[in-house]
């Protein structure tokens, strides 16, 4: 039974056209994965499907009485809250109950109403059959499962990083129960526990959800159907994620198949048609013509710009690349014991721990963007570093990729600034686009870019995969793998950086 029904949805931004003609029909009880490559428009058919964005044309066709929970990580939020209290928001409207029960029975006193009292039973036994009464255990539970708890439930939001900010909406949205959980990209601020923990509670979700993520490993466990974007068509399969990319690959072989036999027949057409066009035969080449020009053709196989990164390496002479002694991080107090770590010169060392506990904050203490609190850090003499930060804020959203890295290397030409951009993926449309109106994993490239025309012998990355593709991810462990120079890399994604890492630095309080 379709709960949400997309028809003839068309959406164009600029030159770029993002969709046309595309349908999509989310069944009850789907469990469904929405896929693409960078750009190809995934969050926006989310915005679409949640009303936040209207299509250039098509309709958006919801079953009635719907509840449907969307992950806005940049809703408004009173600062002042704690973490429990605003977790206790998402039980608003039995909280309302419980105070229209008091009212009603208020009432009842004064009127002696029998009416008001058969109201306020009907309102009990509403919550006495809902979680009203599991609300604490309930909240604990979401808390735990996210790791929210370590952070303490008195902790107000003013208090919080945007990773945990946005990983306490995703466990008030959970805590609602919703119909349908329309999800963008859940995972980007979660540790591998808590993601594994993420996985089973969708697993295990009795209605209907369509999630994008590009990890690929918690896809493949959650999902019953995919959904794929590409070349402005959404095709959906059955099944997870490695059963749909098969399917995708015989889709694709049978198309060129028939591609190749259209055009074969059609070039023998044409050559028909030019020789006898004006000689004895040329009624039957105007009826060949004729047939020809009601064919309808097969588009052209095209290929997206795929991401080549190369990270060009300073020579520097050294043994030790990074050592710390009793290093305390954090703001106003440490986040974290003294940190005594010794890194070799070349060594490349992924560091991992739950979110929030300072991971950000180590990278950016050693890069000198915070004070380190106590302690000492050490980096010998010729170090050149560096770092990927993972948010995606911009001095000047309004510029476009071309006019961010001119203005960080001028002495560069329009023409080589192109050819930086088309080998990190972003092909000339996409050069001129505002920063703003491009996808994550497009303004990824555009950071991973630059750090790809400065020199450098120490690279720190600060969870790089959160936005981009398969694809890009595959293109970025190469050339983090052959890069002569140190590098750090946190990250949530185990499968990223297992196969090129030294060793796994774990982080605890």
């Amino acid at each position: 039974m379709s709960i949400l029904d997309l028809t003839g949805i068309a959406q164009q931004f600029g030159d770029k056209i993002l969709y046309e003609d595309l349908e999509l029909h989310l069944n009850k009880g789907e469990h469904l994965g929405l896929i693409g490559q960078n750009g190809a428009g995934k969050s926006t058919l989310i915005k679409i499907i949640t009303g936040e964005q209207l299509p250039d044309e098509g309709t958006i066709a919801w079953q009635k009485n719907i509840h449907v929970g969307y992950l806005d990580q940049y809703v408004e939020v009173d600062p002042t809250l704690s973490i429990k209290d605003f977790l206790k928001t998402a039980y608003a409207a039995d909280f309302a109950k419980e105070a229209q029960i008091g009212e009603l029975y208020m009432e009842y006193s004064e009127s002696m109403n029998d009416k008001l009292l058969e109201k306020a039973g009907r309102l009990q036994t509403e919550l006495d059959q809902g979680d009203f009464y599991q609300i604490d255990t309930l909240i604990a539970e979401m808390s735990s499962g996210l790791g929210l708890d370590v952070l303490g439930m008195d902790t107000p939001l003013e208090d919080l990083s945007g990773g945990q900010r946005s990983k306490l909406i995703l466990a008030k949205l959970l805590l609602e129960k919703p119909d349908v959980l329309i999800l963008d990209e859940p995972t980007n601020h979660l540790d591998d526990e808590h993601v594994a923990w993420l996985s089973q509670f969708l697993q295990d979700f009795n209605g209907t959800f369509v999630v994008i993520s590009h990890d690929r490993d918690f896809l493949n466990q959650i999902t019953t159907h995919i959904a794929d974007i590409e070349f402005g068509k959404l095709t959906k399969y059955t099944g997870n994620l490695t059963k749909a990319l098969k399917q995708k690959e015989q889709f694709q072989e049978t198309y060129m198949k028939q591609y190749a036999s259209q055009k074969k027949q059609i070039e023998k057409t044409e050559a028909y048609i030019r020789k006898y066009k004006a000689g004895s035969r040329s009624t039957m080449a105007k009826s060949r013509q004729k047939q020809l020009d009601k064919v309808e053709r097969l588009t052209p196989p095209s290929s997206n710009a795929i991401a080549h990164f190369e990270f060009p390496y300073a020579p520097i002479v050294t043994t030790l690349a990074l050592e710390t002694t009793d290093l305390e991080i954090g703001y106003q107090r440490p986040l974290l014991p003294p940190i005594n770590m010794t890194l070799r010169y070349g060594e490349k060392v992924a560091i991992r721990g739950f979110n929030g506990i300072g991971k950000s904050t180590l990278l950016k203490t050693l890069i000198e963007a915070i004070p380190k609190i106590d302690g000492e850090f050490h980096f010998p003499a010729n170090t050149k570093i560096n770092y990927f930060e993972q948010d995606l804020q911009w001095e000047n959203p309004y510029q476009t990729p071309l006019q961010y890295l001119s203005e960080h290397f001028p002495k560069e030409t329009v023409k080589e600034l192109r050819k930086h951009l088309a080998k990190a993926g972003l092909p000339n449309q996409l050069a001129q686009e505002p920063l703003s109106t491009l996808s994550g994993g497009e303004q990824t490239k555009v950071k991973l870019c630059q750090l790809t025309m400065q020199k450098g012998n120490f690279l720190i990355l600060d969870e790089p995969t959160n936005h981009i593709d398969q694809a890009t991810k595959d293109s970025l462990r190469e050339s983090l793998a052959n890069f002569a120079g140190t590098v750090i890399v946190v990250s949530h994604e185990e499968g990223f950086y297992q196969d090129w890492t030294d060793r796994v630095i774990e982080i605890s309080q």
